[in-house]
């Protein structure tokens, strides 16, 4: 099913449905089977057609997390809570800063 989602996905990429929607899907779908360095592509371009997209940052933030790239995890997240102050989610501003916080632990 996911192998099939995702290439659905891909292949929508680059036509009129592309945009921030299609790109998180994208990502989430990848980050789902544990392909983490698309998934952190597709996320990034997510952000880049919305970078209001705070579902967006806050997955993008936890691919970076598990390629070990702490500082892009952590930028991911600081933008994920400042967008999501932005749009009012408490919910998704409250979740990253757990996550920056347990991230910059020692």
């Amino acid at each position: 099913m996911s192998e099939a989602l995702i290439a659905s996905l891909r292949a929508q990429c680059g036509g009129p449905r592309d945009g921030a929607l299609l790109r998180f899907s994208l990502g989430n779908a990848l980050l789902g089977i544990g392909e983490m360095t698309a998934a952190a592509e597709e996320l990034r371009r997510a952000v880049a057609f919305d970078p209001s997209y705070s579902a967006a940052w806050k997955l993008l933030g936890k691919a970076c997390q598990a390629l070990e790239h702490r500082e892009d995890a952590a930028d991911a997240w600081r933008h994920g809570i400042e967008a999501a102050r932005q749009r009012g989610d408490k919910q998704a501003e409250k979740e990253m800063t757990v996550f920056l916080r347990r991230l910059e632990k020692p």
